[in-house]
């Protein structure tokens, strides 16, 4: 299977679904959440994004169905395109898809020997071991410290421009034997999960491609039109949650001069949705999931 959607039914419940309305997911990867979006639509259309050529193979026949090879950072632009100002509902989530953690030659995952790469779009230029054998140490403190949440940073980044000064990393195997040393015992998968984390959140400018999107969909919701967003890591999470709360990445609430709070959006579910313990058990890979939902005011 390329990838098992998570919170399937809570996500598309979230959103409130009109049968008229239109619709947008922003990664459609395998299809799992559009074709269940597509069995509620009636006149209604679904627009779903992929940056990845390989989700290509999953495309959906349906006449109402728009499937779009981009970067859902300029979904403002694609949807003039295709005429349409605004929607009623928006579904991202956030994950990497199970296709490319299983897919050795793409470089997601730690338990293959593939190349360092881990580009959604394979036609962008910036791969993992650019980032390993180019960075200063200045900028790759910054990654695995924000990004990754990586507390032996320094010893993690010795590592990196000791081996880089007389090697060029290539090969994941050589990158893992290269940092060992800095791998704590009996932490070994969770420590590596962050390493790649954030050397795929930098590679694909995850956290500014979330940022663009956000600010953009005030403006692009219809009245009551639904956001739905499910993220997979705190760093992910809290800029979510921020936005949602205050329309900012801040937190911070703005008021006007009666004291009302200026948000267009207000949140739907205080407390976030997490999966239940039937899809955990089926899919250990959703266990970090959360899901928050927004509406348009």
């Amino acid at each position: 299977m390329y990838h098992l959607p998570v919170l399937l039914e809570e996500s598309i419940n979230a959103l409130n679904i009109n049968p008229e309305g239109i619709y947008i997911d922003l990664t459609f990867g395998g299809g799992g959440h559009s074709k269940l979006i597509l069995k509620k639509l009636t006149k209604g259309k679904l627009i779903a994004f992929d940056k990845d050529k390989d989700a290509e193979k999953n495309i959906l026949k349906n006449g109402n169905f728009i499937f779009i090879n981009g970067n859902f950072m300029y979904l403002k632009n694609y949807l003039l395109y295709y005429g349409i100002k605004k929607v009623d509902g928006i579904l991202g989530d956030l994950g990497v898809s199970s296709h490319h953690f299983n897919e050795k030659k793409r470089g997601f995952s730690f338990r293959f020997d593939g190349t360092l790469d881990m580009r959604m779009n394979t036609n962008s230029n910036l791969k993992a071991k650019d980032i390993l054998n180019n960075y200063t140490e200045n900028n790759l403190y910054k990654i695995f410290k924000n990004y990754g949440e990586i507390k032996n940073c320094k010893k993690l980044i010795n590592l990196i421009t000791t081996y880089r000064r007389d090697n060029e990393f290539n090969k994941i195997f050589d990158f893992l034997e290269a940092i060992k040393i800095a791998i704590p015992k009996n932490k070994e998968n969770k420590y590596l999960a962050k390493v790649f984390q954030a050397l795929r959140i930098e590679v694909n400018q995850e956290i500014k491609v979330l940022k663009k999107f956000l600010l953009q969909t005030p403006k692009i919701l219809k009245k009551n039109g639904r956001l739905v967003i499910i993220s997979y890591h705190s760093l992910e999470d809290r800029i979510v949650k921020k936005f949602f709360k205050s329309g900012n990445f801040d937190g911070k609430i703005e008021k006007d001069f009666f004291g009302n709070i200026i948000n267009d959006l207000k949140i739907i579910n205080r407390k976030v949705i997490i999966p239940s313990e039937k899809e955990l058990k089926n899919n250990k890979r959703s266990r970090s999931a959360k899901l928050r939902i927004a509406e348009k005011n």
